[in-house]
């Protein structure tokens, strides 16, 4: 019994030594470790980013934005100023109508940026304002971004094609102010380009 018992010991350090031996001979060989790879495990690991909003899509949800502030002062503005008896068809740039209507329109995206991050054209859109230097938007971002930054989009509108242009999709307003418009719900999965 107790020979059997050594026999066993000595067979158990015997394929011990044999598996030992041939994980060393594959180790050793001299085929690379990376041809026993799938495709996937040879690809650099993958890393998201932010899904910037280009051009075109900026430029729609902009379009439903206008409809939606268009819509306001005419639900709220126009009525009022008729009930006050002030003149709505005037056609001066200064005239009440027109100062009430810059007014909505202003107020509408900075009030809805700063408190959503993105107006009602961006939420159907599934776009968003993102600050590229803090965590929120502040106030002071928020109020160059829409007011002095805007203003200079519509006063000089070839200046907005930017978008199509630089690498964080910014119009002007954005790229002073900081700031970015991504794509809410998706990011975009960069794989870095292999070294030589």
């Amino acid at each position: 019994m107790k020979e059997d018992s050594n026999h066993e010991i000595e067979e158990q350090k015997h394929v011990k030594e044999q598996g030992d031996n041939e994980v060393a001979s594959y180790v050793t060989e001299e085929t690379p470790l990376e041809e026993n790879l799938s495709v996937e495990e040879k690809l650099p690991p993958a890393v998201s980013a932010f899904h910037y909003a280009g051009f075109w899509m900026r430029f729609w949800a902009y379009l439903l934005d206008l409809i939606v502030v268009g819509s306001i002062s005419r639900l709220l503005i126009y009525p009022l100023f008729r009930a006050l008896d002030i003149e709505v068809a005037s056609s001066g740039l200064f005239s009440a109508v027109n100062i009430a209507t810059a007014l909505v329109f202003y107020l509408y995206f900075v009030l809805m940026t700063k408190w959503k991050g993105q107006t009602i054209g961006k939420m159907v859109f599934g776009l968003k304002v993102i600050s590229l230097t803090d965590s929120e938007l502040s106030w002071k971002t928020v109020l160059f971004r829409e007011w002095i930054g805007r203003y200079l989009s519509v006063t000089i509108p070839f200046l907005y094609i930017l978008v199509a242009f630089l690498s964080k999709k910014q119009g002007l307003h954005d790229y002073f102010a900081g700031t970015t418009v991504i794509h809410e719900h998706t990011l975009m999965v960069q794989t870095p380009a292999p070294s030589l």
